[in-house]
């Protein structure tokens, strides 16, 4: 047998100091009373001994210190097949993805996104890319979901100085990354950037088996772009430029056998991508892991400590009429 926690054992060490603190608390009362009179005190009542119930509650605060060390018995190593799926998430981080056309933008709208996605795939690890004209890995392939969050969050367009939109370039980092996988997946949240024509992409999708899910962030109606100094982009001739989702988008997802989707407020659309990423990967790998396997023992010690602690609070003396208490006037040595 161990202890998970044995730290909480010592402070056991620390009970009969509290013993001996409460018996001179004792003894300070038997002091300022009479002799007689603190025995009427002190037994005047049907019951334990003081000193019986107070032993009682310390033996119950031993075994409770023991439970919260928590015992175990080790009874070996087993081992544990998990299958994994791979994904890769590219972010469109180009000026368009700053469009005001969804609130707050675009690229906001993708995060929290994104943050769906994660809290509805399972068993899955992903890698993060971020392009605009070039790409960049952010993450690489990990199932730490919470820490994927919190690095998409804190991307911004600090990251990229270049202007466009390659949507080419994530496919290639996504190769690098899945090389090894006979299935392979990528979803781009993206605006689509300008381009009409991708069959250059799907070709390259096709050649490398890489299905290409497209999470549409825009609207046909457009919007502006506001960088983060609160200044608006403007064309050439001086006037506030427009971005529009650009629909054409779509035929790189459903010619390599992926999906496309276009924004929702609803979280519900990320379920259902999930679904659809998770039916199209199948299992990419099984991956063994070995833990150990320990049975808990903390409920023995924490039952004998309640058992123990309603048997001291079950014997309080019982009070007696007040006709049986004498006059204390003048009782103390004071």
């Amino acid at each position: 047998m161990s202890f998970e926690y044995p730290y909480f054992l010592i402070l056991i060490l620390f009970l009969p100091a509290l013993w001996l603190l409460v018996a001179k608390n004792v003894d300070s009362l038997r002091e300022r009373f009479r002799p007689e009179l603190y025995k009427k005190m002190v037994a005047g009542g049907s019951g334990m001994g003081r000193r019986v119930r107070k032993a009682i509650l310390l033996l119950s605060a031993a075994f409770m210190l023991a439970a919260l060390a928590r015992p175990v018995i080790d009874l070996g190593e087993i081992k544990i097949e998990t299958e994994m799926r791979d994904l890769v998430v590219a972010f469109d981080i180009s000026r368009s993805m700053l469009a005001d056309d969804i609130y707050p933008n675009r690229l906001e709208m993708a995060k929290r996104k994104f943050h769906d996605l994660l809290d509805n795939l399972k068993d899955t690890r992903v890698a993060v890319v971020g392009f605009s004209s070039r790409a960049f890995l952010v993450a690489p392939l990990t199932a730490d979901h919470e820490s994927l969050k919190y690095l998409v969050d804190h991307m911004g367009m600090g990251y990229v100085s270049l202007k466009g939109t390659d949507i080419g370039a994530p496919l290639q980092v996504a190769e690098n990354l899945l090389k090894d996988r006979k299935r392979k997946a990528v979803l781009i949240f993206t605006d689509g950037g300008d381009k009409k024509d991708f069959s250059k992409e799907i070709s390259y999708a096709k050649e490398h088996g890489i299905s290409v899910f497209i999470y549409a962030v825009g609207t046909k109606k457009g919007g502006v772009m506001r960088l983060e100094e609160g200044r608006v982009v403007r064309n050439g001739r001086g006037e506030v430029a427009i971005t529009r989702l650009n629909p054409s988008v779509r035929e790189l997802a459903e010619a390599t056998g992926g999906v496309y989707m276009t924004y929702s407020l609803h979280s519900g659309d990320m379920r259902a991508l999930a679904s659809q990423i998770e039916r199209r990967l199948g299992v990419s790998q099984t991956k063994e892991r070995t833990i150990r396997n320990k049975r808990e023992l903390f409920y023995y010690p924490l039952a004998a400590a309640l058992l123990l602690f309603l048997v001291a609070f079950s014997s309080l003396p019982v009070k007696r009429g007040r006709a049986n208490i004498p006059d204390v006037k003048g009782a103390s040595k004071w």
